[in-house]
């Protein structure tokens, strides 16, 4: 499989495409920021981009959503409970300063359990309510790669300070969610270094805390 990560726009956001390699055909998570940069890597590795997903709809993870699907024609993938968060990207755009972003319309409403393909290659959508309303995992099972977005981090999970974050609705999606999966599987994050579910499991203080 054909792995690149990239580190984009402002708040640092983890940006990841997953190609296939026998067909070319591309899955990108998270297309935060910096649509050329994005679509230049693409372009070096053959790709086709099938599917466009974010793990939610905050302003850094979405940003050049609508951009990439207007770029490639492919669909762009949002749960629906995260609707409202990216119908307001304007104002999460003002209270940073910043320009609001393209927003074109989604073009597929995911919902739990829903699996995503490109070529040979499939994730699983898990939804993981608590940091929005509307977050979600995807989980690769036959790489064991786990993304988690803004849901859990290395040392630490999610803000729940933010609209429609809940922290007792957070800790139960790590706990019943993605706990439940492999120790193994490498957690990829929305931001900051990957690690992995056992070594969150047994060293998280945040989860550690949680009874």
């Amino acid at each position: 499989m054909i792995f690149e990560h990239l580190v984009v726009g402002p708040f640092q956001c983890n940006c990841f495409i997953l190609g296939c390699a026998e067909t070319r055909q591309a899955l990108v998570v998270d297309p935060g920021d910096a649509l050329e940069t994005i679509a230049g890597r693409l372009a070096a590795h053959g790709l086709t981009v099938t599917t466009i997903v974010a793990t939610h709809a905050h302003l850094d993870h979405v940003g050049a959503m609508s951009g990439l699907g207007e770029a490639t024609g492919a669909p762009t993938c949002l749960h629906p409970e995260d609707r409202f968060l990216y119908e307001h990207l304007g104002m999460q755009a003002s209270l940073f300063g910043l320009l609001t972003p393209p927003s074109g319309p989604v073009t597929r409403w995911l919902k739990d359990g829903d699996t995503l393909t490109w070529g040979r290659r499939r994730a699983e959508v898990i939804h993981t309510p608590g940091h929005t309303p509307g977050s979600v995992c995807f989980w690769v099972e036959d790489r064991a790669l786990l993304f988690t977005g803004d849901t859990l981090f290395k040392g630490s999970v999610g803000r729940t300070d933010l609209w429609g974050g809940d922290h007792p609705t957070l800790m139960r999606s790590i706990r019943e969610r993605l706990l439940t999966l492999p120790a193994d599987a490498r957690v990829l994050p929305g931001h900051g270094p990957g690690t992995s579910l056992g070594r969150e499991a047994d060293g998280n203080p945040f989860i550690a805390s949680w009874s």
